[in-house]
């Protein structure tokens, strides 16, 4: 028995590598956030029906909303890449009569064929949303000064209520694809508006063009669409369409179809607000 104990004692007064230590507790931290998304999996899985018909319209259901639901492609290989949009940052300001409300997107790819595409873009997003919102905040205070120095009233401009609002969209989220619009507006000015649209392929990973989309002829197809579409209502549209360019903003549809968009007084009068074309393929 003494032996026994000796032997046992001489065992514990080893020491234990650095290098040892360090890679077993990487390890049990690897075990344990595996541990914990395959248990978030099983919680979200047993909330619907145990069929794997059911599990997909979960999944669809919930991709189509900006509240996030995805998981790792690796729990769902029938699903391919998924993506969600958070709101990762929201809020409201209001001084002097001047109101202002922020929620800024970020997007996370559940994938790792994106290369870092959701990072540079979430950095891309958050400068734009931030720089429309003080731009805007400057204007609006150069207005209101401009507005008392030429006679008007602390309480005439109160009953401006001027507004300045940022904002997301998701305009279609499949297991393909993922459009997404970052807008900015001012209600005392129509002539400041913004909309910057980001349309991914989430089989590629990557943002997607309409030559992407469209083929090489991509310029020619939409403009024969667009031009076809305008017949239709010729009596709101100018006739000086000079066509798309390659950085022509547009969106994707759940159909899969690219939305060209055009702002106000682009090709029609500003009463007749923002014009949009689908391009069915």
């Amino acid at each position: 028995m003494k032996s026994m104990e000796e032997a046992k004692r001489k065992y514990d007064e080893i020491p234990i590598p650095s290098e040892l230590s360090k890679r077993v507790g990487k390890e049990i931290e690897k075990a344990n956030m595996k541990r914990k998304k395959i248990l978030v999996f099983r919680r979200r899985v047993q909330k619907g029906t145990a069929a794997a018909a059911a599990v997909v319209v979960l999944f669809t259901a919930a991709l189509n909303t900006n509240t996030a639901f995805a998981e790792t492609a690796g729990q769902l290989p029938v699903i391919g890449p998924v993506a969600r949009v958070l709101t990762f940052r929201s809020y409201q300001t209001e001084e002097e009569d001047l109101k202002i409300s922020v929620e800024i997107p970020t997007i996370e790819m559940i994938s790792e064929d994106m290369n870092g595409l959701e990072q540079s873009v979430n950095e891309e997003i958050l400068a734009l949303c931030e720089q429309y919102a003080q731009a805007a905040k400057t204007r609006a205070e150069e207005y209101r000064q401009a507005f008392l120095d030429t006679g008007g009233t602390e309480e005439e401009w109160a009953a401006h209520n001027i507004e300045i609002k940022v904002w997301y969209e998701v305009k279609s989220q499949t297991d393909e694809y993922l459009s997404l619009a970052i807008m900015g507006t001012e209600n005392w000015s129509s002539a400041y508006s913004e909309t910057k649209y980001y349309n991914f392929d989430l089989k590629e990973g990557k943002l997607v063009t309409l030559q992407d989309i469209l083929g090489d002829e991509y310029q020619q197809i939409a403009n024969e669409s667009i031009q076809n579409q305008m017949k239709e209502n010729s009596e709101i549209y100018w006739d000086d369409f000079e066509g798309i360019q390659e950085d022509t903003p547009f969106y994707l549809n759940e159909s899969g179809n690219p939305v060209i968009v055009f702002e106000k007084y682009e090709i029609a009068p500003g009463s007749e607000g923002q014009q949009e074309f689908e391009i069915k393929r």
